[in-house]
């Protein structure tokens, strides 16, 4: 390897040697379940509002959006981000403190777990269905992390992508098995802070290698349609495209998702004092905003950047994701000090992958060792042996991801907008009911539940192939979340009221959160 590619290299082990120095010095912190699960309620405002964005956003904001931009014009990247932003703040306002509340009230630390205790299962019904949906969705989606990491120390250094996945998913492993969901939430803030400043040095960089944004705009002024909010340019084809109202709405769907995240959701479970909730939603909600709109400009720079040959002529979106990467690999031609930059852009990268994946892999955890060997086979451990399960779980857990990760080919980004939906659907509308509307029973959440989960699977394999380019051809979130909802509500009607217990459980948890 060269000088600067070493020089890079140290900045992104400096940041590695940073998570594991986290994960051992809050490792004693974990006595029991509910310590490692949920960091025994004590997150403070700042850490759960950054660390619940950095485990939403992953590489997608800092590789997938800037691309969408630069390959498709604004159309397609502004709709996502609004919809974005709009289910953020809506997931804050209205979610957030209620669900803190309530959890609290039922003594619940797992999403699974707030579900039984919320509608009185005694069977575990809601639990089982829930873990498995869980488990279905987020061993993939944390092996798609894993890959990605792999990716990008392949693709830098000429590692074998086997074994620069696995030493990435170690990292990721460890300070996650010893510190728990207390170490991954100071790590996602902390990496949430790297994926800022990787923002903020890039478009800053493009912007003055360009000349200024007037010319970056000038430079894209000429492509009819990408400017437009509600067309588009196709760069790869040189076409101007439509994206109309089906698409808009479409897109916009993806904010319903964030009502089902169980990585998000715990976030709100775990703050400390639920008043400080209404400060984690102004600094969350102004995070998001702010870093998508950068990521956007990235892209819109990024296209000034490759005609002037700074970047190479990509010839696809999916190609165009590397875009972040080659300006980090371009700065180091530079110097060390510009190499040094380089590299804290690409932790930024690795960090927002980190800083989802360690998320996913613990709550796939607790649905494995809390809610399906504790709660539905019913095992008992004493709370020692509780959090060495929870442990043995990660550890497990990660082996199936690293299996599945072995493919370095294989569709991130396909994995990721298949489980936000299916989260979005089988869990959104439930946590909306189950915290709002008093008369929903368990009856209602399990049909809700497994209705959302299955039109996700049913729209996105039958429905989209058959009708494949027709208006019936749009994400599969927005017409799942729909069937979610009304199943809910006609099975909770057609069905016996929940007993007076649950009532009053609801009743006092309208009164303790406006103390």
């Amino acid at each position: 390897m060269t000088v600067s590619l070493w020089i890079i290299l140290s900045a992104i082990i400096l940041y590695m040697i940073m998570m594991l120095m986290i994960g051992i010095s809050v490792a004693d912190k974990n006595k029991t379940t509910s310590d490692f699960f949920l960091g025994g309620r004590s997150l403070g405002p700042f850490v759960t509002a950054m660390s619940a964005e950095a485990s939403d956003m992953s590489g997608w904001l800092l590789m997938g959006l800037p691309a969408v931009a630069m390959m498709g014009g604004l159309a397609e990247a502004s709709w996502t981000a609004i919809g974005l932003a709009i289910g953020t703040y809506l997931n804050w306002l209205i979610v957030a403190k209620k669900l803190r509340v309530y959890s609290h009230k039922i003594d619940a630390y797992t999403l699974p777990n707030f579900f039984a205790k919320r509608f009185g299962d005694e069977k575990n019904i809601l639990t089982t269905i829930s873990a498995i949906f869980i488990i279905v969705f987020f061993i993939p989606y944390t092996a798609s992390g894993f890959a990605a990491c792999g990716k990008l120390f392949s693709s830098l250094f000429g590692m074998d992508y086997m074994l620069a996945m696995i030493i990435s998913a170690l990292v990721i492993i460890i300070y996650c098995t010893l510190g728990g969901f207390l170490a991954a939430s100071t790590t996602d803030f902390m990496q949430s802070i790297v994926m800022t400043i990787a923002l903020f040095v890039v478009v800053g960089f493009g912007e003055g290698m360009v000349g200024g944004f007037d010319k970056v705009f000038a430079n894209v002024a000429s492509l009819d349609g990408f400017l437009n909010v509600f067309e588009g340019h196709d760069v790869a084809n040189a076409v101007k495209t439509s994206y109309g109202a089906l698409p808009v709405a479409s897109t916009l769907a993806w904010g319903l998702g964030y009502f089902g995240m169980p990585h998000i959701l715990l976030r709100f479970m775990a703050i400390g004092d639920k008043n400080k909730l209404k400060l984690s939603r102004r600094v969350a909600s102004a995070w998001v905003v702010v870093s998508m709109t950068i990521a956007i400009l990235i892209g819109v720079v990024g296209y000034s950047l490759m005609n002037k040959g700074v970047l190479p002529a990509y010839e696809n979106g999916s190609a165009a994701e590397t875009i972040i990467v080659d300006i980090a690999k371009y700065l180091s031609k530079f110097g060390w000090v510009p190499a040094f930059t380089g590299g804290i852009i690409l932790a930024g990268i690795l960090a927002s992958t980190m800083s989802t994946a360690d998320s996913q892999l613990l709550a796939a955890a607790s649905s494995v060792s809390q809610n399906l060997l504790q709660e539905t086979f019913r095992i008992r451990f004493k709370p020692k042996t509780s959090v060495l399960v929870a442990r043995i779980s990660v550890v497990a857990i990660s082996i199936v991801a690293i299996f599945l990760a072995r493919n370095p080919n294989s569709s991130v980004f396909r994995i990721v907008s298949f489980a936000w939906a299916g989260f979005g659907a089988a869990f959104g509308p439930l946590v909306l009911f189950s915290l709002f509307w008093k008369r929903t029973n368990k009856w209602g959440a399990l049909a809700g539940m497994l209705g959302g989960g299955i039109t996700v699977f049913a729209w996105k394999f039958v429905v989209r192939t058959a009708f494949q380019g027709t208006v019936l051809d749009f994400y599969e979130l927005l017409p799942a979340f729909i069937v979610s909802c009304i199943l809910i509500v006609v099975v909770s009607l057609l069905t016996k009221k929940p007993e007076q217990q649950i009532l009053d459980d609801f009743e006092a948890v309208k009164q303790l959160k406006n103390q």
